[in-house]
């Protein structure tokens, strides 16, 4: 096996398609994921199969979509036994498979049990608190969560959430870690000791390593000085107003009542906004470290580097945050390769691409084919030069029923279907890039196309949860539903 690639799949959270400089931001720094797409390829329409985070991860370990591989569309579920591991598949050929930060396969172990980790030889965790918060929440115990026990060991135990913050919330905060030990540095950190030592020992064996960052997610907490990178006043402020919501979205339209952002001034949605492209900047320089440690050892050219997010984050557009809907802020996502087998492009290449294509884009890449079909699709042929489309449309999905919400994407429009209310969403995406004009009821026939292909796409791929006889369903939009979803009040929670 000393001849195969290896392979670094780095992740990020909450990341959006449009945050970095090499997808066109206009102010934002991430000189080291540009220098990896100057030699490799990006993808102008990347998108999540799921816009949250247990069933998009899931996505990507299976090649599946959640309704298949977990049968799960909210943020839960197994990954049933059946599924295609992206790490399984890599230990079966030979690789030394490791996982460094938030994997986020649940059910979460006990202490004393082994860890649900789908075929990784080796992980160390970061869920942030979220296993903390089940089996041990007064942090009292270790082995629960690695980073946990990583700022005990170096005098800074604890003091990981002493902002006081939730973790989904979005009110602004610098970490009171300094930089050298906040998490993202301690995925950086650990990957790269993790890397060291296998080449160290085992050089002849290729690796397969996720290196899963925790950030941008919310909180937004840069550390020092990464929460003063950008000034809040001269950043472009967010797409949209809440008012656009009227004809939309109907669970998004409760969402910023419920979390208090109708609250928040434009002000402080603008210091959200920076201290978020801090953490952008923050982790790029932390990938900056891992792509280095490859380079002094000279395995950089032998290894195919793969960057993505789960999903993004609307970042106050129309007046909202987080994801869990189609808007691009939520469901358009970075997608980067680099490395053997990449022929680099100077342009976006064009293909509608998603998570369910990492699996098998990476088999084909490291000439370990699957040995199985799955829903996703190799992007080897493109990554090599080839223009050739990868699908007619692309579609996402979220949510169980009676909240339930489709996209159905092609090279010109996106179709958004709602279960409650039966609400249908049309965007000419060239035209009008920042969705802000809802043509639903302007274009009669676009709609009942993509309707047409919802339905067939939902038939053919056993998605039946969405169906009613021959149509979608539709479900009353009824305010105690939409409102009983928001309710929970995730923003403020201590994990």
């Amino acid at each position: 096996m000393s001849g195969s690639p290896n392979v670094l799949l780095i992740t990020a959270d909450h990341m959006r398609h449009d945050a970095l400089a090499c997808n066109g931001n206009p102010f934002v720094e991430t000189p080291n994921l540009d220098r990896l797409a100057a030699r490799g390829v990006t993808f102008a329409n990347s998108f999540t199969p799921n816009p949250i985070c247990v069933p998009a991860r899931a996505a990507i370990t299976t090649g599946n979509y959640p309704h298949v591989c977990t049968r799960n569309k909210n943020n839960a579920g197994l990954i049933q036994d059946d599924q295609p591991k992206i790490a399984q598949h890599f230990a079966d050929c030979g690789y030394a498979t490791t996982a460094i930060g938030k994997l986020h396969y649940v059910p979460y172990a006990p202490p004393g049990k082994p860890r649900l980790l789908h075929g990784f030889q080796y992980a160390e965790l970061c869920e942030e608190g979220r296993m903390l918060a089940q089996f041990d929440p007064h942090g009292e115990l270790r082995g629960v969560e690695d980073y946990h026990d990583y700022l005990q060991d170096v005098g800074w135990g604890g003091y990981g959430r002493a902002h006081a913050t939730g973790n989904n919330d979005v009110h602004p905060a610098a970490s009171p870690v300094p930089a050298e030990h906040h998490v993202e540095a301690w995925v950086a950190g650990r990957s790269v000791a993790t890397l060291t030592e296998h080449l160290a020992t085992r050089p002849d064996q290729p690796f397969f390593m996720w290196s899963s960052f925790i950030k941008p997610h919310a909180p937004y907490d840069p550390p020092y000085p990464y929460n003063q990178r950008y000034d809040p006043r001269e950043i472009p402020s967010p797409t949209g107003s809440y008012d656009l919501l009227a004809d939309r979205d109907p669970m998004l339209r409760s969402a910023p009542a419920a979390y208090g952002w109708d609250r928040m001034s434009p002000e402080a949605i603008q210091v959200a906004r920076a201290h978020y492209y801090g953490l952008v900047t923050f982790q790029d320089e932390m990938i900056g470290r891992i792509v280095g440690c490859l380079e002094a050892a000279g395995v950089l050219d032998n290894t195919i580097i793969a960057y993505t997010s789960d999903h993004g984050d609307l970042l106050g557009d129309f007046g909202c945050f987080f994801k869990s809907n189609m808007f691009d802020g939520s469901v358009r996502v970075p997608r980067l390769f680099a490395g053997p087998g990449v022929a680099p492009r100077a342009d976006p290449a064009p293909q509608l691409v998603g998570h369910q294509d990492m699996l098998p884009t990476l088999c084909d890449l490291t000439g370990n084919p699957l040995d199985r079909p799955v829903m996703g699709v190799s992007l080897a042929e493109q990554l090599g030069g080839s223009d050739a489309p990868t699908r007619e449309l692309y579609v996402s999905q979220c949510l169980s029923s009676p909240q339930q919400r489709y996209m159905v994407r092609t090279d010109r429009w996106k179709y958004v279907y709602h279960e409650l209310g039966g609400i249908e969403e049309l965007y000419d995406v060239a035209e009008d890039p920042g969705e802000l004009r809802n043509l639903a009821g302007d274009k009669p026939p676009v709609v009942a196309e993509l309707r047409g292909a919802l339905i067939d796409w939902c038939r053919e791929n056993g998605d039946v949860e969405m169906l009613e006889a021959d149509s979608l369903k539709v479900a009353p939009e009824d305010a105690a539903r939409v409102e009983g979803f928001q309710a929970g009040r995730m923003g403020w929670r201590w994990y």
